[in-house]
């Protein structure tokens, strides 16, 4: 093992809550590896955070008739209580929108660029002439080419997984006007990720890179190596890095033709694993490099199978790139989990949603946890049923474990006043790992030595579903104890083997105790408080505890006094989930009613009207039209064009700050209104000899505001 690790999952986009497809497939998993490490006392770093850019963000905040910034605001603070909620424990859960990541990022940029790893180039991209833009990735929607879904988005088909270009689908058309868009030339970066296939095909096949071993093929899923060797055979393409958007990154402002472009979410997003170990550390007074730059730390990324080329391809390609980064050593991608027979679709309102399940079913996280990891979507896509979820809590917690734990509390309760009962060590029973077997006590503490290792392997290899399996092994071990030697029925023709059998009983409550917790925390916490036990701390107690046991030294010893007795769990009542599965088909009826029905208009949220003024305020103001003649930006400012503007009498100069709008081609031959009377100012050297007029909308863009086509210029606006 590593001296060190660094633990990723996926950012989730702060453009919606979390259901338990996201649960399953990037945040449980890395949650229970991270909780072991730091139980086997490992250096361990688990970092996490909203992705606040790209156009998911954007397309949401059109649609609610808000601002990027209140979307991302809304659901970066949904997302962060959530998982508080349902117990994943990141050491930090940081935002793409703070400054630090911004810089981070920019940085990457230059450093890429300044290594001559990108190509600046001209490409055709979709417009649409109706809004007057260039179209992001999810811009655009139309057929998929793979499962003819009729609203795959440019990046990718939400139906069937299939990652996708715009210029892949059929029929495309603008999310924002609904019209067939054109294509129209633009100026891009482009990752020359095609220099990079050589190496990382040697990577992802032989663990290998430079001559050096970096992992073993063999732990890494099929699945994940043969999507990327799937990526590989059709030969690696350049990517565009850039964007025309109005939100996110911005393309550092000292780069030629930067003005109006972002950073690619896919190049900045991966890069947040980075700002918020910096932020981390800064927090904690220490140095972050050791976690990202040393050869001793193993960086492991958790995410979902959507996720895979980018963090195994293009996320890899961008760290060499830099050179001075790791690679993971894992990227333990998860497959899909289903709902009721049906994939999980946010669109369909298809979904069990995690915030309002903590809300509705308050202290049963860990029974969701504990069906979530049984149905791990680890190697195949899984599913989650209502009854499926009431079983498994009432059959294997309520009755196998939550029975065994209550059934120990209570006999020991009743026999010994709640002391642990001090044995004889060599007295034989029944073991509860196999009815005909004879064991010792020394035998018993060995098997759960060996059950507890074989757990660990399980986790280390990211075998979550089986490292469960083996947790609740012991419980049943535990029951079949009590009930091949029947505690209750010999205590008083034979109270020394009750002893012995009540006190192993407990010594297996107390393994339960330490090996719960990467699995059901908040149980895990409750058996040491019926233990009588200090909290866990996350301090090596797994090897503390495996160390005891390999030396035969029981975790409780004898006059240990517990406390009262309890149940772990409840059952689960069929009204619940008959309530549950109702709310599911109710919700999902109301969306589809809902996109059948004719959209109602948003309303939108206008400025305060400004102070109320007099006709002859309005008339000081002289308004003239105008046509733009010539444009060019503004030296080392990126907001600014200058402009030449024929007032019909005369031409101007006027310096406009709509360069991350327009560019200086863009706007030659507009009409336009220019406020003439206006005193004039020097900006950046500049005498501006007026203002063009100017529209604004609530995402912040600009429009022109123009006279009718072919009006002459000079004349005045009444």
């Amino acid at each position: 093992m590593k001296k060190r690790y660094l633990v990723t999952s996926a950012l989730p986009y702060a453009n919606g809550p979390l259901h338990i497809g996201h649960l399953a497939g990037a945040y449980l998993p890395a949650d229970i590896y991270v909780r072991y490490l730091r139980l086997m006392g490992k250096d361990v770093v688990f970092v996490c955070g909203s992705d606040e850019h790209g156009a998911a963000i954007t397309v949401r905040a059109r649609k609610e008739g808000v601002t990027p910034r209140e979307i991302v605001d809304t659901y970066h603070a949904i997302i962060r209580d959530t998982f508080q909620k349902i117990g994943i424990e990141f050491d930090i859960y940081h935002r793409t929108s703070e400054a630090l990541h911004h810089e981070t990022s920019q940085d990457f940029f230059r450093e890429l660029l300044k290594n001559g790893q990108f190509e600046e180039k001209e490409s055709d991209q979709y417009y649409d002439e109706t809004a007057g833009q260039f179209l992001a990735d999810r811009y655009i929607i139309g057929t998929c080419p793979v499962c003819s879904n009729p609203d795959a988005y440019g990046d990718q088909c939400e139906r069937c997984g299939s990652t996708l270009s715009p210029t892949q689908l059929i029929n495309p058309r603008s999310t924002l006007s609904g019209a067939a868009p054109v294509m129209r030339p633009t100026t891009h970066w482009y990752l020359k990720l095609n220099e990079h296939e050589a190496w990382l095909r040697e990577w992802i096949n032989t663990g290998t890179a430079g001559g050096q071993t970096l992992h073993d093929p063999a732990d890494w899923k099929n699945h994940v190596i043969g999507q990327c060797n799937s990526w590989l055979e059709q030969g690696l393409q350049p990517r565009a890095m850039t964007r025309d958007l109005d939100w996110g990154v911005d393309v550092p402002a000292e780069i030629p033709h930067s003005a109006g472009k972002k950073l690619y979410v896919w190049l900045d997003a991966p890069i947040g694993y980075i700002s918020a170990t910096k932020q981390w550390a800064a927090d904690k007074g220490v140095a972050w490099e050791p976690y990202w730059k040393s050869d001793d730390t193993a960086l492991v990324h958790f995410i979902g199978k959507d996720n895979i080329v980018f963090h195994c391809l293009i996320f890899p390609a961008i760290l060499k790139a830099h050179g001075d980064f790791i690679l993971p050593v894992n990227v333990p991608a998860n497959q899909f989990m289903n709902l009721e027979g049906n994939k999980l679709s946010t669109s369909k309102n298809w979904a069990v949603w995690v915030h309002e399940y903590v809300a509705e079913l308050p202290g049963r996280e860990d029974e969701l946890r504990y069906n979530m990891i049984k149905n791990m979507p680890e190697q195949r896509d899984s599913e989650f049923t209502w009854k499926g979820f009431q079983e498994s809590t009432n059959t294997e917690l309520v009755n196998n474990l939550a029975g065994f734990v209550h059934r120990v509390m209570v006999l020991t309760h009743k026999n010994y006043g709640g002391i642990v009962p001090a044995v004889d060590q060599s007295r034989e029973f029944r073991s509860g790992w196999d009815a005909e077997q004879t064991g010792t006590y020394d035998q018993e503490l060995h098997q759960l030595h060996l059950k507890l290792s074989e757990m660990g392997r399980e986790i280390e290899h990211f075998n979550f579903r089986e490292a469960l399996r083996i947790l609740m092994e012991i419980s049943s071990a535990g029951n079949a104890l009590l009930q091949f030697n029947e505690p209750w029925k010999i205590v008083k023709d034979d109270p020394e083997l009750v002893k012995v059998v009540l006190n192993l009983g407990l010594q297996y409550v107390a393994v339960l105790s330490v090996a719960s917790r990467p699995f059901m925390p908040f149980a895990a916490a409750r058996l040491r408080t019926l233990l009588n036990l200090p909290a866990l701390q996350d301090r090596q107690e797994w090897l503390d505890l495996l160390n005891d046991l390999a030396e035969g030294n029981p975790v409780l010893r004898p006059n240990h006094a517990l406390n009262p007795a309890e149940h772990l769990f409840g059952r689960i009542p069929d009204e619940l989930i008959e309530a549950q599965v109702a709310k599911l088909q109710a919700a999902a009826a109301a969306k589809a009613a809902a996109a059948t029905a004719p959209a109602e208009p948003v309303a939108p949220r206008f400025e305060a009207l400004k102070e109320e003024i007099q006709y002859d305020d309005f008339a000081q103001l002289d308004i003239r039209t105008g046509t733009i003649l010539e444009a060019s930006k503004v030296e080392k400012a990126d907001k600014l064009l200058k402009l030449t503007v024929d007032l019909g009498f005369e031409q101007r100069t006027i310096v406009s700050g709509i360069a991350q709008h327009y560019a200086p081609e863009a706007v030659v031959g507009r009409q336009v209104l220019v406020l003439a009377n206006l005193a004039p100012r020097k900006m950046r050297g500049i005498e501006s000899q007026g203002m063009i007029l100017m529209a604004e909308d609530a995402e912040g863009r600009l429009s022109f505001v123009s006279p009718a086509e072919g009006w002459p210029n000079g004349w005045g606006v009444k």
